[in-house]
């Protein structure tokens, strides 16, 4: 039982440095814009990190805790391992601004602590699948949806001065910003409620059909919540002026082209990155503007960061597995 919490516990600290590591998600756009101070703009994320749950199904926890690998192999060495190489992979990239997936740095650690316990025959495939060409997919919808939007928003102000267009969306971006967060807080507070309903049913504290109960929900959502209050606020940089310099109108048609996405992927059950799909709205509104206004290299070093989690997350995690077992049966 001592175990069991101990797990509970630091499957919540890989849910507060999600929150943490992915606050920038939420607030870079309307930091960035200069529509709400730092201070406050994390405020008004985690109370919509932390609201989501009233809104989504928990179909993306159950996905993550039963469809990425075969719920018979997982034990607690499989989720010590997969939490450590996230957990591990997240500080890294904390550290160094770099806007990576918490999210597919969790399934990469799922899948390697796995595989190292029982080869390839853990894996469930079209969970893998579906979540991976999430990687391309997510970033590709909300670069279009945003390009979109940002079109047809241009085309409905022509006729409205600068002054006038941005006063409006200085307040419309208060509503995308919301979204967003709850988008947020829907897709990635879900993929931890996963990982600790499958350690209940492993350890007997649950049976039957797969659900989670509803003290995890609360303490999921909550763990975000405060990750969020504290900021990543070097990533908030990257994401907010590195890739592209943004206007209140640019920032609301991203965050809106990112929520759709968000909201589609969570009520299909597909765990996806924040960081990638807002990234990919980023680069649409910058693109739509001018192609040179978007600092390609900036966005190509973000696309390696997505590529190199997966499996780096994944070889820390087979490692943690391996070193566990001089402590753990």
């Amino acid at each position: 039982m001592i175990l069991l919490i101990i797990l509970i516990a630091v499957a919540l600290l890989f849910d507060f440095l999600n929150g943490l590591h992915d606050a920038a998600n939420s607030i870079a756009t309307i930091v960035s814009t200069r529509v709400l101070a730092p201070r406050y703009a994390v405020f008004w994320a985690a109370f919509f990190n932390f609201v989501a749950f009233l809104v989504f199904g928990l179909h993306v926890a159950g996905t993550v805790g039963s469809g990425i690998i075969d719920v018979t192999v997982v034990d607690d060495r499989v989720i010590l391992g997969a939490l450590g190489g996230a957990i591990t992979w997240n500080l890294l990239t904390w550290y160094a601004g770099i806007p990576s997936s918490s999210s597919h740095a969790l399934i990469g650690g799922l899948l390697g602590a796995g595989l190292t316990k029982a080869g390839f025959g853990a894996i469930v495939w079209p969970g893998v699948i579906t979540t991976s060409a999430a990687i391309v997919l997510s970033p590709a919808l909300g670069f279009v949806l945003a390009l979109i939007l940002v079109l047809a928003v241009s085309w409905i102000f022509v006729r409205s001065t600068p002054a006038a267009v941005d006063g409006l969306f200085r307040k419309l971006q208060f509503v995308s910003a919301s979204l967003y967060s709850l988008g947020h807080g829907g897709n990635d507070a879900q993929k931890t409620m996963g990982i600790i309903a499958v350690l209940l049913y492993a350890h007997g504290e649950e049976t039957g059909g797969f659900h989670v109960p509803l003290w995890v929900v609360l303490s999921c959502q909550s763990a975000m919540a405060l990750g969020t209050l504290l900021g990543g606020w070097r990533i908030v940089h990257t994401m907010g002026s590195k890739i592209t310099r943004l206007s209140p109108m640019q920032g609301f048609c991203a965050e809106t082209g990112g929520a759709l996405t968000l909201f589609t992927a969570t009520a299909l059950g597909i765990p996806v990155s924040t960081t990638h799909t807002i990234t990919g709205a980023i680069v649409g509104v910058g693109a739509a503007r001018r192609v040179s206004a978007v600092r390609w290299n900036v966005a190509q070093g973000i696309v390696v960061a997505w590529v190199v989690t997966m499996p780096a997350a994944a070889l820390v995690a087979a490692l943690v597995y391996g070193l566990s077992g001089f402590v753990l049966p």
